[in-house]
């Protein structure tokens, strides 16, 4: 085998492999940024007084 050729297909795979662990970061990024804005709007929909009180007329 051409060691020139093996060693371009390793510089090949390396760089292969960063774009795929850099796309991971990425998505694993704007994945917990979403679940931390489901947790604010979650937070923010709570009413703890809703249904405590029953307004009545006679």
């Amino acid at each position: 085998m051409d060691i020139a050729a093996l060693s371009m297909q390793a510089s090949a795979l390396k760089a292969s492999d960063m774009v795929s662990v850099a796309v991971f970061k990425k998505t694993l990024e704007t994945i917990e940024g979403s679940g931390e804005n489901m947790i604010k709007m979650m937070e923010q929909s709570v009413q703890p007084n809703l249904g405590q009180n029953i307004d009545l007329r006679v």
